[in-house]
């Protein structure tokens, strides 16, 4: 009788032996079941009574639920009903220990995660509880991660986007209020639910930046969540989703860094210089360190934009069209930044799809001034929107309020370099929609005195160059242009293309590297290696930036159907072709065909690494062609070339799709510092040099001092103390004070000698 009540009062010991043996223990449980019920009826009357006892039997009953399926088929559903009906009458432990319990039931297999998640979605924007926001978010992101681990679960993304599409939709029917006057009274009787629809839309947006930030989302439909938050009646939900496209993060809450945290590759490199040399540890370090790469890559090129969820927009033209209209509409209740924002997204969505959305012409006009906040930002916006199937005629008028704006003696030299600069950008894109009148007087501030009018100038020149010189005076049309008008190369109507591309370029030379490298290599490249050495070379990361003579990369498969496959970085096309050298030191070499066209691509798949050494070669005959006195053309090409490898390199391989605000503003010269600057700086530069300081009177002496003005003015040399009281005093002495002056010098010396 004793060791019975010691079973049922306590509820650990109970649990452990139900665990253990759970039909000799049903009839205990049966009791426990029983009593919970009657508390929880009494619990949902008063919450405070017998609340921790309440915890208690919910903690218990959940541990012990899989041993009990028949009789505790409806307990999930009444601490799911629990939580959502009287969510706001429960404490903050009941709360957070409903919560738990309800998630170790998942884990047991009790319940699925998608009545798990329809719990909790609508929890976050409920709880106050920053541990508890922050216990179920980590609980949805982790859940769905796992669940999509091995392979994709199309069942549970298509449920949970399904309840993320509603919690944005449940409040589109609001009234947009904007962010202009943040603390203006909303209308009565609508705020709290507008608030509540907010905050509910808000955090489903975030929970989709955040899957398709970790990548476990990656196609059209969560793309379609965040973009129909670009129109939710809630500043803040679009500010969010705009985000989201821009390719900058903005966060609510703290997420979870554990898989940012990039190893130390400097130790691991010391590591592997100090212990056995083994292959499993080189293996093991290039893949940490490609890696590592790869993630600092994937951060930087955040910082452009999202150009995959661009891509992945469902009619792109309607979503343009639609944030045109909501920023004409509301353009009174949005502040500044945020009309940016939209005006930013409107220009890249435009740009990516080359859309046509005339209305956003006519209303940027209003914006274009030089004393207009965030002005570099707009020019930025309207440029980018711009490309070759835009008309003409809407631009225009543009391009003068421009000129007009920017480009005249009243204003500062920072101001006209910006304004050119905007009109290059926007012409390089639509040539056409420059007038001829207009050109010939921006290119004559080519003879500015200041460097970034002049830079400006110029390089509106140069695009015309190229573009359309017979929109230039005869005489600023240059040898290159002049010499292709006379052989009748006309620039390409608007509407018509170029003609397609036949082959890449450069390729010949990369073919030709290739026969070299295979020439030198005789009958050597067809020796047998390993397997898992034979694939280091095809990436970029792994390929040695001298050469790629090592004989890795993908597998070359014969046209004539053979079985036999050879694992080969400078495997190429078929041996009838013309082989050359690439190179000018050795005498007899070949000069390539300018006008061949390779088979490189119809015969051999190019990797990562093939291309990284076709830029390389492409950098190297551009060199040559500089060296050699080809002009400014290459120049201009071998810096172009440059630039591009430098943005690849650093991850950006997009940079030249987006123009940023320094393409706006250009060159500019170095602000004065002020006096902290220059404080910090003459500190920064005294750093380290006390050893180079004077040791005179100051750490030879028992007390360190510094020397007296008499001691200073001995060593101070002859023409710097021409003009002191004391030499001009001795040249007006007369002969009676001299005497003196000479009879005290003697007397003081007699003394001093006795």
């Amino acid at each position: 009788m004793p060791r019975g009540v010691l079973r049922t009062a306590n509820l650990p010991q109970l649990q452990n032996l139900i665990k253990r043996d759970a039909a000799a223990y049903k009839e205990e449980f049966l009791q426990q079941w029983n009593h919970y019920n009657s508390i929880r009826q009494i619990f949902q009357i008063n919450p405070d009574e017998q609340a921790a006892h309440f915890r208690e039997l919910v903690t218990f009953i959940s541990q012990v639920a899989q041993c009990y399926p028949k009789e505790t088929a409806e307990f999930p559903t009444q601490l799911s009903t629990l939580l959502l009906e009287h969510y706001g009458s429960l404490s903050p432990d009941i709360r957070h220990s409903i919560v738990q319990n309800l998630v170790m039931l998942k884990n047991k297999g009790v319940i699925t995660s998608i009545e798990l998640l329809k719990t909790l979605f609508p929890l976050l924007p409920r709880t106050t509880s920053s541990t508890l926001r922050t216990f179920i978010r980590k609980t949805i992101l982790s859940d769905i991660k796992t669940a999509n681990m091995r392979s994709k679960n199309h069942k549970l993304n298509r449920a949970v986007q399904a309840m993320l599409f509603g919690m944005v939709e449940r409040g589109m029917d609001g009234t947009v209020t904007g962010d202009k006057g943040k603390s203006r009274s909303q209308p009565a009787g609508s705020a709290e639910g507008q608030a509540n629809s907010g905050d509910e839309a808000m955090w489903a947006v975030v929970l989709t930046k955040e899957l398709w930030k970790k990548g476990i989302w990656d196609d059209a439909k969560p793309v379609s969540i965040v973009a129909l938050g670009c129109f939710h009646p809630s500043a803040k939900v679009q500010s969010a989703s705009l985000h989201f496209f821009l390719g900058s993060d903005e966060e609510v809450e703290d997420s979870d860094d554990e898989e940012d945290n990039a190893p130390d590759i400097r130790s691991l490199e010391h590591k592997r210089e100090v212990t056995k040399k083994t292959r499993s540890g080189d293996k093991k370090l290039r893949r940490t360190m490609k890696e590592a790469s790869k993630k600092r890559k994937r951060k930087d090129a955040g910082s452009l934009a999202n150009f995959p969820a661009l891509q992945l927009l469902n009619d792109p033209q309607t979503f343009g069209e639609k944030l045109y209209d909501m920023l004409n509409k509301y353009d009174n209740r949005f502040s500044l930044d945020h009309k940016i924002l939209i005006m930013q997204l409107l220009a890249r969505v435009t740009s990516a799809h080359k859309l046509t959305v005339l209305g956003f012409y006519t209303y940027v006009l209003k914006y274009i001034s030089y004393h207009q906040l965030r002005v570099p930002a707009i020019l930025a916006s309207l440029a980018q929107s711009v490309h070759d199937f835009t008309p003409p005629d809407a631009l225009i008028p543009v391009i003068r309020k421009l000129a007009q704006e920017f480009i005249h003696p009243g204003v500062g030299a920072e101001v006209v370099s910006a304004g050119l600069n905007s009109i290059r950008e926007i012409c390089r894109r639509q040539p056409w929609a420059m007038e001829e009148d207009l050109l010939g007087d921006l290119v004559e501030y080519r003879k500015s005195r200041d460097k970034a009018v002049t830079a400006a100038a110029r390089g509106l020149l140069q695009l015309f160059r190229e573009v359309n010189p017979g929109m230039l005076k005869r005489r600023e049309r240059g040898k290159t242009a002049s010499m292709g008008m006379a052989q009748g190369n006309q620039p390409a109507p608007f509407g018509h293309s170029a003609q397609a591309a036949v082959d890449i370029d450069g390729l010949v030379l990369l073919e030709d590297h290739l026969n070299a490298l295979r020439e030198e290599a005789g009958e050597a490249s067809g020796e047998d290696e390993d397997d898992e050495e034979a694939w280091n070379g095809w990436d970029v990361e792994s390929d040695s930036s001298d050469s790629s003579s090592d004989g890795e990369g993908w597998i070359d498969v014969d046209s004539d159907g053979d079985d036999h496959v050879s694992i080969s970085d400078s495997e190429d096309e078929d041996e009838k072709g013309k082989k050359a050298k690439v190179g000018e030191n050795n005498p007899g070499e070949e000069i390539p065909d300018p006008n061949r066209t390779s088979t490189l691509a119809t015969t051999k798949i190019l990797t990562p690494a093939d291309f990284a050494k076709l830029n390389d070669l492409k950098i190297q005959a551009a060199t040559k062609a500089v060296e050699s006195g080809g002009g400014s053309a290459a120049k201009r090409k071998l810096a172009s070339l440059e630039a591009a490898k430098k943005a690849a390199s650093s991850g950006n391989d997009d940079s030249n799709l987006f123009i940023s605000e320094m393409d706006i503003l250009g060159p500019r010269k170095k602000a004065k510092a002020d006096y902290e600057e220059r404080m910090a700086s003459i500190a920064k530069g005294r750093e380290g040099r006390e050893k180079f300081g004077s040791m005179k009177g100051k750490r030879n002496k028992e007390q360190p001092s510094s020397t007296t003005n008499r001691e200073k003015a001995r060593n101070k040399p002859i023409m710097m103390i021409m003009g002191s009281k004391g030499v001009k005093g001795k040249k007006k002495q007369s002969l009676r004070e001299k005497q003196q002056r000479l009879r005290a010098h003697i007397d003081k010396a007699k003394k001093a000698y006795h």
